[in-house]
């Protein structure tokens, strides 16, 4: 982030520091307390015009949790560079997990990579990881095989075209799997923003301020971690 770019999010209202995750006050008694969870993601999941603050941060402050957060903007699920999701994911060295969140990126869409078809079995050999089908069903077999713990993803609730068409394989391929899916970009009611909301909490088409992923993310995504 450039100094002009800091200084321009800054100065955005839903970016105030009364919405630092360090202002945060944690909850009691969460189910997520001490626990540890990966998120894998994209520029939601990093923070991007949100001082690289998400709703993965405010959950460790909140919840009392452990988190990495590994996330680049930009990305894309689909293999075919040294920082795709499927990449990336091979680095983590975390020894444990007890959740394993990852972000369906809008940067599949937007960059017009291969949906692809998903696979027969469940061996990781058998996955395309150059298209998006084979990367989802990499990713979900390489989690449960190295930290043998749960595995949920999440859809942005906001994309650019073409994203629905992901949402819709994303679905398939949880229903196949027995994953489950977070899924934002569905709920309409949640999605829906009046034009105080859309000033506070978007900063552009896709990424949400502070305050969007503090108010309107973050208790969305706990409820759903809490019931898994």
């Amino acid at each position: 982030m450039t100094q002009t770019g800091s200084a321009y999010y800054l100065s955005l209202p839903g970016n105030a520091p009364q919405y630092a995750p360090e202002n945060v006050t944690p909850l009691e008694n969460s189910p997520l307390a001490g626990k540890h969870l990966i998120f894998l993601g994209s520029s939601v999941t990093r923070g991007a015009c949100a001082l690289r603050n998400s709703f993965a941060d405010y959950i460790a402050a909140r919840d009392r949790c452990t988190v990495t957060k590994e996330a680049v903007s930009g990305t894309t699920l689909a293999d075919g560079g040294p920082d795709s999701y499927v990449a990336r994911m091979k680095r983590l060295e975390d020894p444990r997990a007890d959740l394993f969140i990852c972000q369906l990126s809008t940067n599949d869409a937007r960059l017009g990579k291969p949906l692809g078809e998903i696979a027969d079995g469940f061996e990781e050999k058998a996955f395309d990881t150059g298209t998006v089908a084979g990367a989802i069903e990499f990713i979900i077999a390489y989690a449960r095989r190295r930290w043998r713990c749960p595995v949920v993803f999440y859809t942005c609730p906001r994309a650019a075209d073409g994203y629905a068409a992901m949402v819709a394989l994303l679905h398939r391929i949880a229903a196949k799997w027995g994953v489950p899916v977070i899924d934002m970009w569905s709920d309409e009611a949640f999605r829906t923003l009046s034009e105080e909301q859309i000033a506070l909490y978007m900063v552009d088409d896709v990424h949400p301020s502070r305050a969007g992923h503090l108010e309107w993310l973050t208790p969305y995504v706990e409820q759903a971690l809490y019931r898994i």
